[in-house]
Protein backbone atom coordinates (compact mmCIF):
# COMPACT_ATOMS: atom_id res chain seq x y z
CA UNK A 1 0.00 0.00 0.00
CA UNK A 2 2.81 2.45 0.87
CA UNK A 3 4.44 1.53 -2.43
CA UNK A 4 1.32 2.58 -4.40
CA UNK A 5 0.67 5.71 -2.37
CA UNK A 6 4.19 6.92 -3.18
CA UNK A 7 3.74 6.14 -6.88
CA UNK A 8 0.36 7.90 -7.02
CA UNK A 9 1.69 11.02 -5.30
CA UNK A 10 4.63 11.16 -7.74
CA UNK A 11 2.63 10.31 -10.89
CA UNK A 12 3.40 12.56 -13.86
CA UNK A 13 -0.09 12.56 -15.29
CA UNK A 14 -0.66 16.31 -15.20
CA UNK A 15 1.70 16.99 -18.07
CA UNK A 16 -1.20 15.95 -20.33
CA UNK A 17 -4.20 15.06 -18.15
CA UNK A 18 -6.65 17.44 -16.48
CA UNK A 19 -7.85 17.43 -12.89
CA UNK A 20 -11.46 16.69 -13.74
CA UNK A 21 -14.37 18.10 -11.74
CA UNK A 22 -16.42 16.15 -9.22
CA UNK A 23 -19.87 17.33 -10.27
CA UNK A 24 -22.98 17.13 -8.13
CA UNK A 25 -25.82 15.45 -10.06
CA UNK A 26 -29.04 17.12 -8.87
CA UNK A 27 -31.52 15.07 -10.91
CA UNK A 28 -29.96 11.74 -10.02
CA UNK A 29 -29.69 12.83 -6.39
CA UNK A 30 -33.35 13.74 -6.25
CA UNK A 31 -34.48 10.55 -8.00
CA UNK A 32 -32.30 8.23 -5.90
CA UNK A 33 -32.71 10.12 -2.60
CA UNK A 34 -28.95 10.34 -2.08
CA UNK A 35 -26.21 12.90 -2.75
CA UNK A 36 -24.75 11.75 -6.06
CA UNK A 37 -21.47 13.02 -7.49
CA UNK A 38 -19.96 12.20 -10.89
CA UNK A 39 -16.19 12.17 -11.39
CA UNK A 40 -16.03 13.57 -14.91
CA UNK A 41 -13.25 11.63 -16.59
CA UNK A 42 -15.18 12.04 -19.83
CA UNK A 43 -13.76 15.59 -19.87
CA UNK A 44 -10.15 14.48 -20.35
CA UNK A 45 -8.47 15.51 -23.65
CA UNK A 46 -9.09 11.97 -24.97
CA UNK A 47 -12.55 11.79 -23.33
CA UNK A 48 -11.42 8.99 -21.01
CA UNK A 49 -9.38 8.37 -17.85
CA UNK A 50 -6.97 6.07 -19.72
CA UNK A 51 -4.64 8.96 -20.52
CA UNK A 52 -3.46 9.06 -16.90
CA UNK A 53 -2.05 5.56 -16.70
CA UNK A 54 -0.68 5.52 -20.25
CA UNK A 55 1.29 8.75 -19.81
CA UNK A 56 2.59 7.82 -16.37
CA UNK A 57 3.91 4.51 -17.74
CA UNK A 58 5.52 5.93 -20.89
CA UNK A 59 7.07 8.84 -18.98
CA UNK A 60 8.77 6.32 -16.67
CA UNK A 61 10.54 4.47 -19.50
CA UNK A 62 14.25 4.83 -20.19
CA UNK A 63 15.59 6.01 -23.59
CA UNK A 64 16.68 2.44 -24.31
CA UNK A 65 13.11 1.20 -23.76
CA UNK A 66 11.65 3.70 -26.21
CA UNK A 67 14.20 3.60 -29.01
CA UNK A 68 11.98 1.30 -31.11
CA UNK A 69 8.78 2.93 -29.93
CA UNK A 70 5.86 1.69 -27.84
CA UNK A 71 3.00 -0.66 -28.67
CA UNK A 72 -0.38 -1.25 -27.03
CA UNK A 73 -3.48 -3.39 -27.47
CA UNK A 74 -6.74 -1.58 -26.82
CA UNK A 75 -10.43 -1.34 -27.65
CA UNK A 76 -9.94 2.41 -27.96
CA UNK A 77 -9.54 4.52 -24.84
CA UNK A 78 -6.14 3.17 -23.76
CA UNK A 79 -5.07 3.46 -27.38
CA UNK A 80 -5.90 7.16 -27.43
CA UNK A 81 -4.04 7.65 -24.17
CA UNK A 82 -0.94 5.89 -25.48
CA UNK A 83 -1.09 7.77 -28.79
CA UNK A 84 -1.34 11.18 -27.13
CA UNK A 85 1.29 10.36 -24.49
CA UNK A 86 3.74 9.08 -27.11
CA UNK A 87 3.17 12.14 -29.28
CA UNK A 88 3.77 14.43 -26.30
CA UNK A 89 7.05 12.64 -25.50
CA UNK A 90 8.20 12.33 -29.12
CA UNK A 91 7.97 8.52 -29.25
CA UNK A 92 6.47 6.50 -32.10
CA UNK A 93 3.46 4.35 -31.22
CA UNK A 94 1.72 1.33 -32.75
CA UNK A 95 -1.75 0.32 -31.56
CA UNK A 96 -3.42 -3.07 -32.11
CA UNK A 97 -7.20 -2.68 -31.91
CA UNK A 98 -10.00 -5.27 -32.22
CA UNK A 99 -11.95 -5.07 -35.45
CA UNK A 100 -15.06 -4.43 -33.33
CA UNK A 101 -13.69 -1.11 -31.98
CA UNK A 102 -16.10 1.81 -32.56
CA UNK A 103 -15.04 3.91 -35.53
CA UNK A 104 -14.88 7.08 -33.45
CA UNK A 105 -12.07 5.55 -31.36
CA UNK A 106 -10.12 4.34 -34.40
CA UNK A 107 -10.28 7.79 -35.97
CA UNK A 108 -9.25 9.47 -32.71
CA UNK A 109 -6.15 7.26 -32.42
CA UNK A 110 -5.13 7.97 -36.01
CA UNK A 111 -5.62 11.69 -35.43
CA UNK A 112 -3.04 11.57 -32.63
CA UNK A 113 -0.33 10.18 -34.86
CA UNK A 114 -0.25 6.50 -33.92
CA UNK A 115 -0.20 3.69 -36.46
CA UNK A 116 -3.04 1.16 -36.17
CA UNK A 117 -3.38 -2.55 -36.81
CA UNK A 118 -6.91 -3.99 -36.62
CA UNK A 119 -6.87 -7.60 -35.46
CA UNK A 120 -9.37 -10.01 -33.87
CA UNK A 121 -12.85 -9.49 -32.46
CA UNK A 122 -11.93 -8.86 -28.82
CA UNK A 123 -9.29 -7.22 -26.68
CA UNK A 124 -7.71 -10.58 -25.88
CA UNK A 125 -7.17 -11.42 -29.55
CA UNK A 126 -5.69 -7.96 -30.14
CA UNK A 127 -3.46 -8.41 -27.08
CA UNK A 128 -2.09 -11.75 -28.33
CA UNK A 129 -1.24 -10.22 -31.70
CA UNK A 130 0.45 -7.23 -30.03
CA UNK A 131 2.70 -9.62 -28.09
CA UNK A 132 3.77 -11.20 -31.37
CA UNK A 133 4.66 -7.75 -32.71
CA UNK A 134 6.62 -6.93 -29.56
CA UNK A 135 8.91 -9.88 -30.24
CA UNK A 136 9.16 -9.01 -33.91
CA UNK A 137 9.77 -5.25 -33.69
CA UNK A 138 11.43 -4.82 -30.31
CA UNK A 139 8.89 -2.25 -29.16
CA UNK A 140 7.95 -1.74 -25.48
CA UNK A 141 4.47 -2.95 -24.59
CA UNK A 142 2.26 -0.56 -22.61
CA UNK A 143 -0.24 -2.69 -20.74
CA UNK A 144 -3.68 -1.09 -20.32
CA UNK A 145 -4.19 -2.23 -16.71
CA UNK A 146 -1.78 -4.85 -15.35
CA UNK A 147 1.19 -2.58 -14.62
CA UNK A 148 2.08 -0.70 -11.40
CA UNK A 149 2.86 2.57 -13.23
CA UNK A 150 -0.46 2.43 -15.12
CA UNK A 151 -2.30 1.60 -11.90
CA UNK A 152 -0.63 4.54 -10.14
CA UNK A 153 -1.63 6.88 -12.93
CA UNK A 154 -5.27 5.83 -12.62
CA UNK A 155 -5.00 6.15 -8.84
CA UNK A 156 -4.64 9.93 -9.16
CA UNK A 157 -8.40 9.97 -9.71
CA UNK A 158 -8.95 8.79 -6.13
CA UNK A 159 -6.51 11.41 -4.87
CA UNK A 160 -8.54 14.11 -6.61
CA UNK A 161 -11.89 12.79 -5.35
CA UNK A 162 -10.80 12.82 -1.70
CA UNK A 163 -9.33 16.29 -2.08
CA UNK A 164 -12.40 17.65 -3.87
CA UNK A 165 -14.82 16.20 -1.33
CA UNK A 166 -13.28 15.91 2.13
CA UNK A 167 -16.61 15.27 3.89
CA UNK A 168 -18.17 11.84 4.39
CA UNK A 169 -18.43 9.52 1.38
CA UNK A 170 -20.39 6.30 1.73
CA UNK A 171 -19.09 4.59 -1.42
CA UNK A 172 -17.19 5.08 -4.67
CA UNK A 173 -18.37 3.07 -7.69
CA UNK A 174 -15.73 2.05 -10.23
CA UNK A 175 -16.17 0.45 -13.68
CA UNK A 176 -14.06 -2.66 -14.24
CA UNK A 177 -12.56 -4.21 -17.35
CA UNK A 178 -9.07 -5.46 -16.65
CA UNK A 179 -9.07 -3.73 -13.28
CA UNK A 180 -6.35 -1.05 -13.52
CA UNK A 181 -8.66 1.82 -12.60
CA UNK A 182 -10.16 -0.16 -9.73
CA UNK A 183 -6.70 -1.13 -8.43
CA UNK A 184 -5.44 2.45 -8.39
CA UNK A 185 -8.55 3.79 -6.68
CA UNK A 186 -8.85 1.06 -4.06
CA UNK A 187 -5.12 1.30 -3.18
CA UNK A 188 -5.37 5.03 -2.48
CA UNK A 189 -8.83 5.13 -0.87
CA UNK A 190 -8.28 2.23 1.51
CA UNK A 191 -4.99 3.76 2.70
CA UNK A 192 -6.29 7.31 3.21
CA UNK A 193 -10.02 6.75 3.99
CA UNK A 194 -10.53 3.02 4.69
CA UNK A 195 -14.11 3.57 5.88
CA UNK A 196 -15.21 4.45 2.32
CA UNK A 197 -16.63 1.50 0.41
CA UNK A 198 -15.09 0.81 -3.00
CA UNK A 199 -17.57 -1.05 -5.18
CA UNK A 200 -16.62 -2.57 -8.52
CA UNK A 201 -19.16 -2.63 -11.36
CA UNK A 202 -19.08 -4.99 -14.36
CA UNK A 203 -21.45 -5.90 -17.21
CA UNK A 204 -23.18 -9.19 -16.50
CA UNK A 205 -21.83 -10.58 -19.79
CA UNK A 206 -18.19 -9.58 -19.09
CA UNK A 207 -17.77 -10.07 -15.33
CA UNK A 208 -14.22 -11.42 -15.19
CA UNK A 209 -13.50 -9.94 -11.72
CA UNK A 210 -16.77 -11.21 -10.27
CA UNK A 211 -16.08 -14.74 -11.53
CA UNK A 212 -12.48 -14.61 -10.33
CA UNK A 213 -13.45 -13.56 -6.80
CA UNK A 214 -16.00 -16.37 -6.63
CA UNK A 215 -13.41 -18.91 -7.80
CA UNK A 216 -10.64 -17.54 -5.58
CA UNK A 217 -8.35 -17.22 -8.60
CA UNK A 218 -8.27 -15.52 -11.98
CA UNK A 219 -10.44 -17.20 -14.57
CA UNK A 220 -10.73 -16.78 -18.33
CA UNK A 221 -14.26 -16.18 -19.58
CA UNK A 222 -15.21 -18.20 -22.66
CA UNK A 223 -16.74 -15.12 -24.26
CA UNK A 224 -17.64 -11.55 -23.38
CA UNK A 225 -20.40 -9.23 -24.55
CA UNK A 226 -19.24 -6.44 -26.84
CA UNK A 227 -21.83 -3.76 -26.13
CA UNK A 228 -19.71 -2.36 -23.29
CA UNK A 229 -16.62 -2.54 -25.49
CA UNK A 230 -14.39 -0.51 -23.16
CA UNK A 231 -14.47 -3.28 -20.55
CA UNK A 232 -14.84 -6.34 -22.80
CA UNK A 233 -11.99 -8.29 -21.16
CA UNK A 234 -11.93 -12.06 -20.60
CA UNK A 235 -9.49 -12.08 -17.66
CA UNK A 236 -8.83 -9.53 -14.91
CA UNK A 237 -5.21 -8.45 -14.50
CA UNK A 238 -3.01 -10.25 -11.95
CA UNK A 239 -2.08 -7.16 -9.93
CA UNK A 240 -5.59 -5.65 -10.00
CA UNK A 241 -6.97 -9.01 -8.85
CA UNK A 242 -4.50 -9.15 -5.95
CA UNK A 243 -5.59 -5.72 -4.75
CA UNK A 244 -9.28 -6.41 -5.35
CA UNK A 245 -9.14 -9.59 -3.27
CA UNK A 246 -7.80 -7.64 -0.32
CA UNK A 247 -9.67 -4.36 -0.46
CA UNK A 248 -12.74 -4.24 -2.74
CA UNK A 249 -15.95 -4.27 -0.71
CA UNK A 250 -18.36 -5.60 -3.34
CA UNK A 251 -18.84 -6.39 -7.02
CA UNK A 252 -22.11 -5.51 -8.76
CA UNK A 253 -23.04 -6.72 -12.25
CA UNK A 254 -25.52 -4.88 -14.46
CA UNK A 255 -27.44 -5.61 -17.65
CA UNK A 256 -27.28 -3.85 -21.02
CA UNK A 257 -30.67 -2.25 -20.32
CA UNK A 258 -29.44 -0.90 -16.98
CA UNK A 259 -26.33 0.55 -18.64
CA UNK A 260 -28.45 2.25 -21.30
CA UNK A 261 -30.66 3.76 -18.59
CA UNK A 262 -27.52 5.07 -16.84
CA UNK A 263 -26.37 6.74 -20.07
CA UNK A 264 -29.65 8.64 -20.07
CA UNK A 265 -29.26 9.54 -16.38
CA UNK A 266 -25.84 11.05 -17.03
CA UNK A 267 -27.17 12.95 -20.05
CA UNK A 268 -30.08 14.36 -18.05
CA UNK A 269 -27.69 15.84 -15.45
CA UNK A 270 -24.70 16.82 -17.60
CA UNK A 271 -25.94 17.01 -21.21
CA UNK A 272 -23.00 14.77 -22.11
CA UNK A 273 -23.29 11.30 -23.64
CA UNK A 274 -21.29 8.59 -21.88
CA UNK A 275 -20.08 5.50 -23.67
CA UNK A 276 -21.46 2.22 -22.23
CA UNK A 277 -18.34 1.61 -20.12
CA UNK A 278 -18.47 5.25 -19.01
CA UNK A 279 -21.97 4.78 -17.56
CA UNK A 280 -21.19 1.45 -15.91
CA UNK A 281 -20.51 2.92 -12.46
CA UNK A 282 -23.78 4.87 -12.43
CA UNK A 283 -25.70 1.72 -13.39
CA UNK A 284 -24.06 -0.17 -10.54
CA UNK A 285 -24.71 2.65 -8.10
CA UNK A 286 -28.42 2.65 -8.96
CA UNK A 287 -28.61 -1.10 -8.46
CA UNK A 288 -26.75 -0.86 -5.14
CA UNK A 289 -29.19 1.77 -3.88
CA UNK A 290 -32.16 -0.37 -4.93
CA UNK A 291 -30.76 -3.53 -3.32
CA UNK A 292 -29.43 -1.98 -0.10
CA UNK A 293 -32.10 0.66 0.46
CA UNK A 294 -29.41 3.33 0.99
CA UNK A 295 -30.77 6.83 1.60
CA UNK A 296 -29.28 10.27 2.30
CA UNK A 297 -25.71 9.13 1.71
CA UNK A 298 -22.93 10.63 -0.42
CA UNK A 299 -22.08 8.38 -3.36
CA UNK A 300 -19.49 8.92 -6.09
CA UNK A 301 -19.62 7.27 -9.52
CA UNK A 302 -16.80 7.54 -12.04
CA UNK A 303 -17.98 8.65 -15.48
CA UNK A 304 -15.02 7.01 -17.17
CA UNK A 305 -15.44 7.89 -20.84
CA UNK A 306 -17.49 9.42 -23.65
CA UNK A 307 -16.18 7.72 -26.80
CA UNK A 308 -19.40 6.43 -28.33
CA UNK A 309 -20.38 6.18 -31.98
CA UNK A 310 -23.34 8.42 -32.72
CA UNK A 311 -25.24 5.65 -34.51
CA UNK A 312 -25.27 3.56 -31.31
CA UNK A 313 -27.55 6.10 -29.66
CA UNK A 314 -30.60 4.66 -31.40
CA UNK A 315 -29.98 1.30 -29.72
CA UNK A 316 -29.27 2.98 -26.37
CA UNK A 317 -32.52 4.94 -26.52
CA UNK A 318 -34.48 1.81 -27.44
CA UNK A 319 -33.18 -0.13 -24.43
CA UNK A 320 -33.30 2.70 -21.90
CA UNK A 321 -37.02 2.44 -21.16
CA UNK A 322 -36.69 -1.21 -20.16
CA UNK A 323 -33.59 -0.42 -18.13
CA UNK A 324 -35.54 2.17 -16.16
CA UNK A 325 -38.43 -0.29 -15.62
CA UNK A 326 -40.61 2.09 -17.68
CA UNK A 327 -41.48 -0.30 -20.48
CA UNK A 328 -42.85 -3.82 -20.20
CA UNK A 329 -42.60 -6.11 -23.23
CA UNK A 330 -45.13 -8.92 -23.53
CA UNK A 331 -46.33 -11.56 -25.97
CA UNK A 332 -50.10 -11.76 -25.56
CA UNK A 333 -52.57 -14.15 -27.16
CA UNK A 334 -55.79 -12.32 -28.12
CA UNK A 335 -58.94 -13.91 -29.60
CA UNK A 336 -59.12 -13.24 -33.35
CA UNK A 337 -62.47 -11.48 -33.16
CA UNK A 338 -63.52 -7.89 -33.80
CA UNK A 339 -63.15 -5.76 -30.66
CA UNK A 340 -60.61 -7.99 -28.89
CA UNK A 341 -57.82 -5.43 -29.24
CA UNK A 342 -60.12 -2.78 -27.78
CA UNK A 343 -60.91 -5.07 -24.82
CA UNK A 344 -57.17 -5.56 -24.31
CA UNK A 345 -56.57 -1.79 -24.24
CA UNK A 346 -59.44 -1.30 -21.78
CA UNK A 347 -57.82 -3.86 -19.49
CA UNK A 348 -54.67 -1.74 -19.48
CA UNK A 349 -56.65 1.25 -18.18
CA UNK A 350 -54.59 4.46 -18.12
CA UNK A 351 -51.37 2.78 -19.21
CA UNK A 352 -50.05 3.79 -22.62
CA UNK A 353 -49.06 1.31 -25.29
CA UNK A 354 -45.58 2.10 -26.62
CA UNK A 355 -45.56 -0.57 -29.30
CA UNK A 356 -48.00 -3.03 -30.85
CA UNK A 357 -46.93 -5.54 -33.50
CA UNK A 358 -49.52 -7.84 -35.01
CA UNK A 359 -50.26 -9.66 -38.27
CA UNK A 360 -53.33 -11.80 -38.97
CA UNK A 361 -52.38 -15.47 -39.28
CA UNK A 362 -54.80 -17.76 -37.41
CA UNK A 363 -58.59 -17.66 -37.37
CA UNK A 364 -58.81 -18.43 -33.65
CA UNK A 365 -56.06 -16.54 -31.80
CA UNK A 366 -53.81 -13.59 -32.55
CA UNK A 367 -50.28 -13.48 -31.09
CA UNK A 368 -49.19 -9.89 -30.55
CA UNK A 369 -45.95 -8.31 -29.35
CA UNK A 370 -46.74 -5.32 -27.20
CA UNK A 371 -44.81 -2.67 -25.27
CA UNK A 372 -46.58 -1.04 -22.30
CA UNK A 373 -45.55 1.87 -20.11
CA UNK A 374 -44.66 1.14 -16.50
CA UNK A 375 -44.36 3.24 -13.36
CA UNK A 376 -40.64 2.58 -12.97
CA UNK A 377 -41.17 0.13 -10.11
CA UNK A 378 -40.11 -3.46 -10.83
CA UNK A 379 -43.20 -4.94 -9.10
CA UNK A 380 -45.45 -3.08 -11.56
CA UNK A 381 -44.63 -5.63 -14.27
CA UNK A 382 -45.75 -8.55 -12.12
CA UNK A 383 -48.99 -6.78 -11.21
CA UNK A 384 -49.77 -6.01 -14.85
CA UNK A 385 -49.22 -9.61 -15.95
CA UNK A 386 -51.44 -10.86 -13.13
CA UNK A 387 -54.14 -8.41 -14.20
CA UNK A 388 -54.03 -9.53 -17.85
CA UNK A 389 -54.05 -13.22 -16.93
CA UNK A 390 -56.96 -12.57 -14.59
CA UNK A 391 -58.89 -11.09 -17.52
CA UNK A 392 -58.36 -14.21 -19.58
CA UNK A 393 -55.31 -13.29 -21.67
CA UNK A 394 -52.41 -15.71 -22.12
CA UNK A 395 -49.22 -13.74 -21.44
CA UNK A 396 -45.50 -14.43 -21.94
CA UNK A 397 -43.10 -11.91 -20.40
CA UNK A 398 -40.52 -10.73 -22.98
CA UNK A 399 -38.99 -7.87 -20.97
CA UNK A 400 -35.83 -9.79 -20.15
CA UNK A 401 -35.63 -11.75 -23.41
CA UNK A 402 -32.60 -10.51 -25.36
CA UNK A 403 -33.63 -12.24 -28.59
CA UNK A 404 -37.06 -10.64 -28.41
CA UNK A 405 -35.63 -7.15 -27.82
CA UNK A 406 -32.88 -7.35 -30.41
CA UNK A 407 -34.68 -9.15 -33.23
CA UNK A 408 -38.15 -10.62 -32.81
CA UNK A 409 -39.89 -7.34 -32.06
CA UNK A 410 -39.00 -6.19 -35.57
CA UNK A 411 -39.87 -9.49 -37.24
CA UNK A 412 -43.43 -9.97 -36.03
CA UNK A 413 -45.80 -10.60 -38.92
CA UNK A 414 -44.79 -11.05 -42.53
CA UNK A 415 -46.94 -11.91 -45.52
CA UNK A 416 -50.59 -12.69 -44.97
CA UNK A 417 -51.24 -16.48 -45.09
CA UNK A 418 -54.22 -16.07 -47.40
CA UNK A 419 -56.09 -13.47 -49.38
CA UNK A 420 -57.57 -11.05 -46.80
CA UNK A 421 -59.10 -8.37 -49.04
CA UNK A 422 -57.60 -5.85 -46.66
CA UNK A 423 -57.14 -2.13 -47.07
CA UNK A 424 -53.99 -0.50 -45.65
CA UNK A 425 -53.78 2.97 -44.12
CA UNK A 426 -51.00 4.97 -42.47
CA UNK A 427 -52.23 7.38 -39.79
CA UNK A 428 -50.80 10.21 -37.72
CA UNK A 429 -52.23 11.64 -34.52
CA UNK A 430 -51.00 13.96 -31.76
CA UNK A 431 -48.99 11.90 -29.27
CA UNK A 432 -50.54 12.33 -25.84
CA UNK A 433 -51.61 9.93 -23.07
CA UNK A 434 -54.62 7.89 -24.17
CA UNK A 435 -54.41 8.91 -27.83
CA UNK A 436 -54.21 5.33 -29.10
CA UNK A 437 -57.08 4.16 -26.88
CA UNK A 438 -59.21 7.11 -28.07
CA UNK A 439 -58.54 6.08 -31.65
CA UNK A 440 -59.55 2.45 -31.00
CA UNK A 441 -62.70 3.48 -29.13
CA UNK A 442 -63.73 5.55 -32.13
CA UNK A 443 -63.27 2.55 -34.42
CA UNK A 444 -65.31 0.35 -32.09
CA UNK A 445 -65.91 -3.24 -33.18
CA UNK A 446 -67.34 -2.60 -36.61
CA UNK A 447 -64.17 -3.40 -38.58
CA UNK A 448 -61.80 -6.32 -38.21
CA UNK A 449 -58.14 -5.28 -37.91
CA UNK A 450 -55.83 -7.60 -39.86
CA UNK A 451 -52.53 -5.72 -39.44
CA UNK A 452 -51.37 -3.23 -36.84
CA UNK A 453 -48.03 -1.60 -36.08
CA UNK A 454 -47.47 1.29 -33.69
CA UNK A 455 -44.32 2.50 -31.95
CA UNK A 456 -44.19 5.44 -29.55
CA UNK A 457 -41.00 7.40 -30.26
CA UNK A 458 -41.66 10.26 -27.83
CA UNK A 459 -42.30 12.52 -30.82
CA UNK A 460 -45.08 15.06 -31.27
CA UNK A 461 -47.06 12.69 -33.50
CA UNK A 462 -47.75 8.97 -33.17
CA UNK A 463 -47.72 6.85 -36.32
CA UNK A 464 -49.86 3.77 -37.00
CA UNK A 465 -49.94 1.34 -39.90
CA UNK A 466 -53.29 -0.44 -39.93
CA UNK A 467 -54.89 -3.09 -42.12
CA UNK A 468 -58.67 -3.58 -42.18
CA UNK A 469 -60.80 -6.32 -43.74
CA UNK A 470 -63.29 -4.00 -45.35
CA UNK A 471 -64.85 -3.57 -48.77
CA UNK A 472 -64.20 -0.61 -51.05
CA UNK A 473 -67.56 0.88 -50.06
CA UNK A 474 -66.74 0.59 -46.36
CA UNK A 475 -63.55 2.56 -46.93
CA UNK A 476 -65.69 5.70 -47.22
CA UNK A 477 -67.14 5.18 -43.74
CA UNK A 478 -63.74 4.41 -42.25
CA UNK A 479 -62.10 7.47 -43.79
CA UNK A 480 -64.98 9.65 -42.58
CA UNK A 481 -64.49 8.25 -39.06
CA UNK A 482 -60.79 9.08 -38.90
CA UNK A 483 -61.35 12.46 -40.51
CA UNK A 484 -63.88 13.30 -37.78
CA UNK A 485 -61.14 12.47 -35.27
CA UNK A 486 -58.89 15.03 -36.92
CA UNK A 487 -56.32 12.44 -37.92
CA UNK A 488 -54.05 12.62 -40.95
CA UNK A 489 -54.20 9.46 -43.04
CA UNK A 490 -52.99 8.01 -46.30
CA UNK A 491 -54.22 5.00 -48.25
CA UNK A 492 -51.29 2.56 -48.57
CA UNK A 493 -52.74 -0.63 -50.09
CA UNK A 494 -50.78 -0.11 -53.31
CA UNK A 495 -47.57 0.91 -51.55
CA UNK A 496 -44.77 -1.37 -52.84
CA UNK A 497 -43.25 -1.72 -49.36
CA UNK A 498 -46.51 -3.20 -48.08
CA UNK A 499 -46.98 -5.44 -51.11
CA UNK A 500 -43.44 -6.80 -51.00
CA UNK A 501 -43.15 -7.46 -47.28
CA UNK A 502 -46.60 -7.66 -45.68
CA UNK A 503 -49.30 -8.09 -48.31
CA UNK A 504 -50.46 -11.24 -50.06
CA UNK A 505 -48.84 -10.26 -53.37
CA UNK A 506 -45.17 -11.31 -53.50
CA UNK A 507 -44.59 -10.93 -57.25
CA UNK A 508 -42.90 -8.02 -59.01
CA UNK A 509 -44.21 -4.61 -57.96
CA UNK A 510 -44.62 -1.87 -60.55
CA UNK A 511 -43.12 1.50 -59.76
Amino acid sequence: MHHYIEKILRAKVYDVAEETPLDYAPMLSDKLENRIYLKREDLQPVFSFKLRGAYNKIASLTPAQTVHGVIAASAGNHAQGVALAAKKLGIKALIVMPKTTPEIKVKSVKARGAKIVLHGDSYDEAYAHAQELVADKGMTFIHPYDDPEVIAGQGTIAMEILRQHNADIHAIFVPVGGGGLLAGIVAYVKFVRPEIKVIAVEPDDADCLNQALKAGQRVILEQVGLFTDGVAVKQVGAEPFRLAQQFVDQVITVSTDEICAAIKDIFDDTRSVAEPAGALAVAGMKKYIEQQGVRQQTLVAIDSGANINFDRLRYVAERTQVGEHREILLAVAIPETPGSFLKFCKTLGKRSITEFNYRYFDQQMAQVFVGITSSGVESDRRQLIEQLVGDGFKVTDMTGNELAKDHIRYMVGGHAPCELNEKIYSLQFPERPGALLKFLLALGSQWNISLFHYRNHAAAFGKVLIGLQISASQCVAFEKCISNLGLMYQHETDNPAYRLFAGRSVGPVAE
